[in-house]
């Protein structure tokens, strides 16, 4: 449909270019803090993370968490949260998002793998149900309500 951006447009969305990785991932790229990384946009992930790795490079207050984290290929792993920050996804921005934060090294060392960019964290359902997302396969673009 010719007509998406113009319509989408007009009802308020911000349009988000994404490519698609060698391994057939969405990858966006989104600031937090002001800080601008690599995302895979995962539709099945409920809730957005960042790896242990990268709180320092996304000025993250990290704060204890007992929820246990699991996703493909891993269950029950260690969570901390970092509560109120900014998060930029091309021109829309969430000014209160919180970030699961645990151990990405088993996503990074698939896509590694395959020849592939590792990335700092995971866009998820929490972001995609707030900006009442829209996902443009064909056109390679996610929009989102501001």
């Amino acid at each position: 449909m010719k007509d998406l951006h113009e319509i989408l447009k007009k009802e308020n969305y911000k349009k988000v270019k994404f490519k698609i990785t060698k391994t057939q991932h969405l990858l966006v790229k989104a600031k937090v803090n002001g800080v601008e990384g690599n995302f895979i946009l995962d539709t099945g992930a409920s809730s957005s993370c960042i790896g242990f790795e990268s709180v320092a490079f996304f000025l993250l207050e990290a704060k204890k968490s007992k929820t246990k984290a699991s996703g493909a290929g891993a269950t029950g792993m260690f969570t901390q949260i970092a509560t109120q920050n900014l998060l930029q996804l091309g021109n829309w921005k969430d000014y209160a998002f919180d970030l699961v934060i645990f151990d990405l090294s088993h996503v990074n060392e698939a896509l590694t793998q395959h020849k592939a960019k590792p990335v700092h964290g995971i866009i998820g359902a929490d972001i995609l149900m707030k900006g009442k997302a829209i996902v443009d396969y064909y056109n390679h673009y996610l929009y989102l309500m501001k």
